[in-house]
């Protein structure tokens, strides 16, 4: 017979270890709900939201792709395919550098910059109400040592 923990178990580790891991745990719930609300809402995901917004705050509203990569957490193919899906959505498009015909950019589009200033205001309040009611949505994460877990990386960041 097999049972499954009620809650879930920290990994064998030390205290950064384990505190990392609370806090990997909770940005990956974070991450989803806001993913699945964002498609939902604004049939956008996550990562493409993310990559708009670094597109619109950069000089000239524009990055080079395998810049783009690095600041949404992705490697330079599936950074090509997700430029590739905001094309298609009409959000941005690709450039491709004058001064040597290889760097490849990602450059925001007008419709990428309306569907941000649509969607900032309340993506903000979905993270506020995801931060201070956790147990609400997230009832399989113990948002104390959650929490604890966060002061413990902070902590090593700041030493």
């Amino acid at each position: 017979m097999c049972s499954q923990p009620s809650t879930p178990v920290p990994p064998l580790g030390g205290e950064a270890s384990v505190a990392w891991s609370r806090v990997a745990v909770f940005a990956s719930a974070m991450d989803a709900n806001l993913d699945a609300w964002l498609a939902d809402t604004y049939r956008i995901g996550l990562t493409e939201f993310r990559a708009l917004g670094f597109l619109s705050q950069s000089p000239d509203k524009e990055l080079r792709v395998n810049d783009l990569a690095q600041r949404v957490g992705l490697n330079p193919s599936s950074a090509t395919r997700l430029v590739s899906r905001l094309e298609t959505k009409g959000l941005a498009r690709r450039d491709v550098c004058e001064d040597d015909g290889r760097g490849v950019y990602a450059v925001i589009d007008e419709p990428g910059e309306a569907l941000l200033r649509e969607v900032r205001e309340p993506y903000e309040a979905r993270i506020r109400e995801l931060l201070s009611r956790p147990a609400a949505h997230f009832p399989h994460l113990d948002a104390e040592p959650t929490a604890a877990a966060l002061a413990t990386v902070e902590s090593l960041l700041t030493s």
